[in-house]
């Protein structure tokens, strides 16, 4: 970047954040013509997106038609409306369905964007009208990040937990048919670990594979879209405030290289710097209790409320704000933050229980209804579920992955880190002598146990329904029957791990309108003030309806607000 970039203080428009929703801003932006500049506060670019999945949920996109997929606009609404639709303005939901399909296309046309449907990732809501069993969550395809050149240094590099091994690239349908166990699985392993071994060029340069996927590889193509259009982006620049001139905003304060600068946006300034789940204390102001921002699994010192707070100072509304896009996480030591626990707890074999030793939940559900879950039975048992435990035998260890443990047959005991003992897993030859070492009621566990054991018999979960639906099923094993989500626990030793009440970003924020304005509390647009993805209010109200429900907004308002912008010059 030129000295001169670097010293230039006026642009068409200033976008805050520099994760999927504020790249796509800019990448649309810079297509109609706008001079822009991306605010990034860390010494890395991407922020949460780039350590996410990386899926987006686009309701009737052009990837599933291609592939003769059934769906259709009334259908998507149906189902958003089903899910959604009372704690969410009709007007954004159709405004999301009505852009949604349009956003991806064109990025896909004009950008290095790239995604392929993952056919079989159904909704996460497969009991409510308009829910499909697959087609509307779009997986991206692997990028070669070598195209970066340089700028791959400053990518903030994909958690250990999306990658094979923990640095071979996978797409989420590779790691579903993995996980899922099904035809054909170790094939693809091998295969996966052939092609990152003869790679021998970039193995000297990095043990990481050349190859992007998942949420890296969406921001690493992203950034060299913008790359393309000489899009600056500007990292170590902590956003400071809003600045105003003639009741409209006009510009941002920023903290860089230790002195305060004034840059100025002609046509507005776009936030999208994320939720405030880094920020104890407006936790504990706004959140359900107990609440840590140490159980977030978003980037620690980022996604500290920074956005809210300034659009609060010129009178936003705000929306959701008790809520947040719940994931249980678990804490892995030496590690900056926990990994959520997203596909594992449906794999047959293992419970979750509170400290009474009674399951409250269904272990398979959506990762965002669990933790509202652990919550609900907190309240109910008098602060018993916060933390909830995960319980499981030899045989699933053997066989299965949970968080940072992979399977016995790949990684035994003996091969784990002696540190993580009795600090991420416990471990005893029975039941009972578990439950001591947790601080779980014994009797308790030891009678869900025999329940659980009987519910796997017969293939039915009469507490929760377990495996009683196809999105259970997803990540079941498909070689277990008669349900591919419930086997016994029988065979010592015996193992438990922690799981919090964590999160992947906060879900409530500044309230937009269909255009991605910010709002005043009488629906009144602040002038030249746009906010997309985490730091708005979600479009999904307290719903979470499929994989890729927070980034599919985000990119799809982030193209609103470029529409926008371009109409209003």
């Amino acid at each position: 970047m030129t000295a001169q970039v670097q010293s230039q203080t006026h642009y068409d428009v200033i976008v805050v954040g520099s994760g999927a929703g504020a790249m796509t801003s800019a990448v649309f932006l810079a297509d109609h013509g706008f001079s822009v500049l991306i605010v990034e506060k860390s010494d890395k670019y991407g922020g949460t997106s780039a350590i996410s999945g990386g899926g987006i949920w686009i309701p009737n996109n052009h990837y599933f038609a291609k592939l003769n997929g059934n769906d259709t606009y009334a259908t998507a609404l149906r189902y958003l409306q089903a899910a959604a639709g009372e704690h969410v303005d009709e007007t954004r939901l159709r405004t999301y369905l009505d852009n949604a399909p349009k956003m991806i296309e064109e990025l896909a046309q004009t950008s290095r964007v790239r995604y392929a449907v993952a056919a079989k990732y159904p909704d996460y809501y497969p009991h409510l009208p308009g829910a499909l069993p697959g087609g509307r969550t779009l997986d991206p395809e692997f990028f070669d990040t070598s195209l970066l050149g340089d700028e791959l240094d400053n990518l903030r590099k994909p958690s250990p937990s999306t990658l094979l091994m923990g640095c071979i690239a996978w797409t989420a349908r590779d790691a579903h048919k993995v996980m899922a166990r099904g035809f054909g699985w170790r094939l693809l392993i091998m295969g996966l670990m052939l092609r990152y071994k003869l790679d021998f060029k970039w193995r000297r340069k990095s043990k990481i594979d050349r190859r992007a996927s998942l949420g890296s590889s969406l921001v690493a193509s992203l950034r060299r879209s913008l790359m393309d259009r000489n899009v600056p982006l500007w990292l170590n620049t902590d956003f400071a405030g809003l600045l105003t001139k003639d009741g409209r905003v006009s510009g941002v304060s920023v903290r860089r290289n230790g002195a305060e600068v004034q840059l100025h946006a002609r046509h507005g300034v776009i936030l999208a710097s994320g939720g405030f789940e880094q920020n104890q204390a407006l936790r504990e102001k706004y959140l359900p209790q107990p609440t840590r921002m140490a159980w977030s699994a978003t980037p620690p010192g980022n996604n500290t409320g920074a956005a809210l707070e300034a659009g609060l100072a010129q009178g936003a509304a705000t929306a959701l704000m008790d809520w947040a896009w719940w994931a249980p996480t678990i804490a892995v030591p030496g590690e900056e933050k926990p990994r959520g626990i997203f596909a594992e707890r449906a794999f047959p074999g293992a419970i979750v229980v509170n400290s009474l030793g009674r399951r409250f939940v269904n272990e398979a559900a959506p990762y965002l209804e669990f933790v509202d879950a652990m919550y609900r039975d907190n309240g109910l048992t008098g602060g018993k579920s916060v933390p909830a435990w995960v319980i499981f035998d030899g045989h699933f260890r053997f066989n299965y992955a949970m968080g940072p443990l992979m399977p016995g047959q790949i990684m035994p005991d003996s091969r784990l880190r002696k540190e993580w003992l009795n600090t991420l897993y416990w471990k005893d030859d029975t039941l009972a002598g578990l439950a001591r070492q947790i601080g779980v009621d014994a009797a308790g566990l030891e009678a869900t146990v025999v329940k659980v054991n009987e519910y796997a018999r017969t293939g039915k979960d009469p507490d929760f329904g377990r495996g009683g639906n196809v999105f259970d099923r997803y990540y079941g094993d498909s070689n277990i029957k008669p349900n591919p989500c419930l086997a016994p626990l029988r065979k010592g030793a015996y193992y438990a791990m922690r799981l919090d009440a964590g999160d992947i970003g906060t879900k409530g924020g500044l309230l937009t309108n269909e255009h991605a304005q910010v709002v005043r509390e009488d629906g009144a647009a602040i002038a030249g003030l746009y906010a997309i993805g985490n730091c708005s209010a979600s479009v999904m109200g307290t719903s979470y309806p499929g994989a890729g429900g927070t980034l599919g907004p985000a990119m799809t308002f982030a193209y609103v607000a470029a529409n926008h912008l371009a109409s209003q010059r």
